[in-house]
């Protein structure tokens, strides 16, 4: 491993007052005006101490999602479709086999792993991916895949999906694509809408999986609880009108899940889900087209649609996020750890009482941050789109 402190690689940390927000240039639409206090730029809050870093390991491609494993090490996926093990000593493995083919094309690939809540017993491990799909024109959708690890770390058994997402789309773009499992041992995953104009609308039909956050069991079913039973209601979904939302975490003490997701030109959105609720994409949004023009009637507001705990306008563009639960970092405990892609670098939020109340920006603009894992003695991971994973610590 190479250490080195964070001013090595030109940390930015703010320097403003603690009563000012953190430095991030004008809003792209000026005009929108939050909903309540602290919703958005919300004072600086400085930890008062710099974190160390270190190489913790390279030669991977665009690494995309991470995962402990109960022995130690992790897993770690690679967009191109591949799946490594790294060891708590930072060395890769060769790739491990039996990983389902996946679609590397646009924002598209292998994307997120997680383990079972069996592991123990079962050694099952769940990943996210494009998958690409029969027909006259090259479709494709987001797929949920289960497999056995084998014993020697050496690949995935009898790997089968467990959930695709439809319909197919054209447009290998906004899979969202985190997954995770609760206390209650049922998963969570989110799904992207594809992007394109005509599929963006398909956040707020109910007949569909496009904009949402999905609830499963381990074998792909749909378990009791769910909100939607209706006709022409898709019973795996949990909550609708989201965007691209790339990142989620359960909160360490209320078990609450939340999520982070991609706004258009400003607008990225932290949210706190609940079952059923609308959270309003495309029809409201605190961003614009990327031509400038308004997204739909650019409204922020709209009667039985949730808004936004807190939002970006200009974007962080959040990928990978985790609620800091450990003993390195005190001063973070029950804090957000974000992966920011641009302007890229590391966001800290402190969350007190469902609201966001202080926010810190790390290495701002020396790199992509794809996803953010707490390391056991505490110490924080975190993957990087140039192919290495970074070790914060004190």
């Amino acid at each position: 491993m190479v250490r080195f402190t964070l001013s090595a690689l030109a940390l930015t940390l703010a320097t403003t007052a603690q009563a000012d927000p953190v430095a991030q240039g004008a809003p792209n639409v000026p005009s929108f005006k939050p909903a309540f206090e602290g919703q958005t730029r919300v004072e600086e809050q400085v930890s008062g101490f710099e974190p160390q870093l270190e190489i913790f390991a390279t030669g991977l491609e665009r690494p995309w999602g991470i995962t402990p494993l109960p022995e130690g090490g992790y897993l770690v996926t690679e967009r191109p479709g591949r799946l490594r093990y790294v060891s708590a000593a930072g060395q890769v493995s060769d790739p491990l086999t039996g990983v389902p083919e996946v679609l590397n094309k646009g924002q598209g690939g292998l994307l997120d792993v997680t383990l079972g809540p069996d592991f123990a017993n079962t050694r099952m491990v769940y990943l996210t991916y494009a998958k690409r799909l029969p027909g006259l024109r090259e479709r494709n959708a987001t797929a949920v895949a289960k497999g056995r690890l084998a014993d020697d770390m050496s690949g995935l058994e009898q790997a089968e999906d467990i959930f695709v997402q439809s319909p197919p789309s054209t447009s290998p773009m906004h899979y969202g694509s985190r997954i995770l499992f609760g206390d209650d041992g049922l998963a969570f995953v989110t799904l992207g809408e594809h992007s394109s104009r005509g599929e963006r609308e398909l956040a707020q039909d109910l007949g569909t999986t496009y904009g949402k956050v999905i609830r499963i069991a381990p074998d792909g079913s749909v378990p009791e609880g769910n909100p939607f039973s209706g006709e022409n209601e898709m019973p795996e979904i949990w909550s609708y009108g989201h965007r691209n939302p790339q990142g989620a975490a359960l909160h360490p003490e209320t078990g609450a899940l939340w999520t982070i997701e991609h706004g258009p030109k400003g607008g990225d959105e932290l949210n706190r889900i609940d079952p059923g609720a609308n959270y309003g994409w495309p029809v409201i949004t605190y961003g614009e087209n990327y031509s400038g023009l308004a997204v739909g009637d650019g409204i922020t507001q709209a009667e039985g649609m949730e808004q936004p705990v807190y939002y970006w306008d200009p974007v962080i563009a959040p990928s990978g996020m985790t609620f800091y639960d450990g003993e390195m970092f005190p001063e973070w405990q029950n804090d957000l750890l974000i992966g920011s892609l641009n302007p890229g670098g590391l966001v800290r939020l402190r969350i007190e009482d469902g609201k966001v109340t202080g926010e810190e920006r790390f290495l701002v603009g020396e790199a992509r941050f794809r996803d953010v894992e707490v390391a056991p003695d505490g110490s924080v991971l975190v993957l990087l789109d140039q192919g290495y994973i970074l070790r914060l610590y004190r």
